[in-house]
Parts: structure tokens; C-alpha cells; sequence
């Protein structure tokens, strides 16, 4: 019954920006931690960033630090990744994701996550 719904995704040349947008229901928004996951062509999921329920810690994958920031939007019940400095290695598909516990995201559980979107592309160019 729950989903998440993302938008934003494109093509961006290197050194440029993007902003993932994901919505879902309030329910699902404010009693869950939100993040991102990202498959590469021929890859797993691995994890990119999450915020906790209240929005007071963030968690970031290495290869993102300094250049992606994720944050919540209360009155929307949306979760956003705004993405600066593109990299080509950030081209894949970008998939929301929502579940109660952090460790789900960082381990890139994605097994045990609870909800999930159905992504969106991301293409960076050299």
C-alpha cells in the first residue's frame, strides 16, 4: 500500500547538479528514516544517504561526502538529495527508500528494507 514516488532525476554533464525529490505519505514519512540507495549498470544497490525520523543526523556513503546533501521536508512528507559537483561514477539508478532503522541504509540491507521506490535515473557525462 505505501509508495514512494521520486522525481528529478536526468543527465548532467560532470561538475554540474541535480535534485532527487521522493514524496510519500505522512505516516509512512514520520515514523520512518528516508535515504537513498544507487545501482550502477552491473552493480548492486549500495547506500548513498539517509536522515533519521526527526531529521537531527545524517549519514552519507564516502564517495558522496561534501558534495550530496539529503534533507526533509515536513509539510511536503518529502525527502530530498540535492547532488552537486556530478561525477560520471554517480550515473545509475537512484532508488528511495524508506525503513525504521538506520543500520539499513548504512549496511546496504536491501533485503531488509521496508519500502522502496521505484527509482530514477541519473546520467553523468564527462
Amino acid at each position: 500500500q505505501v509508495q514512494l514516488i521520486e522525481s528529478g532525476g536526468g543527465s548532467a554533464q560532470a561538475g554540474e547538479s541535480l535534485s532527487l525529490s521522493c514524496t510519500t505519505d505522512t505516516d509512512t514519512f514520520t515514523d520512518h528514516a528516508m535515504g537513498w540507495l544507487r545501482q550502477a549498470p552491473g552493480k548492486g544497490r549500495e547506500f548513498v544517504a539517509v536522515i533519521t525520523r526527526s531529521g537531527k543526523n545524517v549519514y552519507y556513503a564516502d564517495s558522496v561526502k561534501g558534495r550530496f546533501t539529503i534533507s526533509r521536508d515536513n509539510a511536503k512528507s518529502t525527502v530530498n538529495l540535492q547532488m552537486n559537483n556530478l561525477e560520471p561514477e554517480d550515473t545509475g539508478v537512484y532508488y528511495c527508500a524508506a525503513d525504521l532503522r538506520v543500520i539499513t541504509f548504512t549496511q546496504s540491507d536491501t533485503h531488509a528494507m521496508q519500502y522502496w521506490g521505484k527509482g530514477t535515473r541519473v546520467t553523468v557525462s564527462s
